[in-house]
């Protein structure tokens, strides 16, 4: 990524992002209260400089939070390689480069990272439930309430949707840009600019497609970022979620299977911040029997495909 640095138009810019990752321009420059070039020429300089881009991913029947030791000299050729899957959603290294964290979208590749050189440990979870609504509030908090009414759009709906041929390319070219414009989809998939558009909206409002806005937190002065896995007695499970999704350093907080059934993503303004969020935060937590951390050393991946993979 260039170097960036964000003002507050840049912050609101980003923040109406969050609300609708495909919200016109022309409505956030409305909102905003400045023009519609400036919108565009905002987003475009930090989409050119690596500080934002806009993904979508489909609802999958499961996703596996994979845990890899690995020998350090082999990690970062394996996280590119794990980057590169179609399957892999985020792809980081932890501890110093003795550890890798993805987030799968199928349980068949486990079998296959156990038998690489590189790698001495697998652990393997199922995320059962996002206990928390939306994510970092880092990203989100730029904007009135009165701007978040006029840009947010009604959440979707959970329901059945038959597959589509135009899904097969459609998903793919979402992954990749996921503020393509119609124009733009349709002539990658082949399809006319109204059946993109029907099918794209189908697939929004029956929560088959969620698009993500990735901005490095650390433009925002948060340097250090990192996983929390945490044993909580079963009673005390959702209490426990809450607490933690009221921190403003709480990225996400999901239910998973496993000994640890917690997980927190962090995002902390430094190593300090990050010893202050586990014993003022978390100590003082009922129910917790066990906690394991790691810090987020690099992102190979977030949710959009590798780079050099488009």
């Amino acid at each position: 990524m260039e170097s960036v640095s964000l003002d507050d138009l840049d912050r609101r810019l980003l923040h109406a992002l969050q609300l609708d990752a495909r919200v016109p321009f022309s409505r956030i420059a409305e909102v905003l209260a400045v023009s519609d070039r400036t919108v565009v020429r905002r987003f475009t300089r930090l989409r050119e400089a690596g500080a934002v881009r806009v993904s979508a991913v489909s609802r999958g029947p499961a996703e596996w939070l994979v845990r890899l030791r690995v020998r350090p000299h082999g990690a970062a050729a394996l996280a590119r390689a794990l980057a590169e899957r179609t399957d892999t959603a985020w792809v980081t290294l932890l501890s110093g480069d003795t550890e890798i964290a993805c987030l799968l979208r199928t349980s068949g590749a486990l079998g296959e990272l156990s038998r690489h050189p590189h790698v001495t440990d697998v652990r393997a979870q199922q995320l059962l439930r996002s206990l928390m609504d939306g994510w970092w509030p880092g990203r989100t908090s730029a904007l009135t309430a009165e701007q978040i009414a006029a840009l947010r759009e009604p959440g979707p709906g959970r329901s059945e949707l038959e597959p589509a041929d135009l899904d097969r390319r459609l998903l793919p070219a979402l992954a990749a840009d996921g503020r393509a414009p119609y124009a733009d989809l349709a002539g990658r998939v082949g399809w006319s600019e109204s059946a993109v558009r029907r099918r794209l909206d189908e697939l929004r409002r029956a929560g088959h497609l969620r698009f993500h806005v990735e901005v490095d937190p650390a433009l925002y002065g948060y340097r250090t970022q990192g996983l929390l896995w945490l044993s909580v007695a079963p009673k005390h499970l959702a209490k426990v979620a809450d607490e933690l999704a009221a921190d403003a350093r709480t990225a996400h907080v999901a239910a998973t299977t496993g000994s640890h059934n917690l997980l927190a993503v962090l995002v902390c303004r430094d190593a300090d911040d990050l010893y202050g969020y586990l014993t003022d935060r978390v100590g003082a937590l009922p129910g917790v029997q066990g906690i394991e951390t790691a810090t987020v050393g690099s992102y190979t991946k977030r949710f959009a495909p590798a780079q050099d993979s488009r």
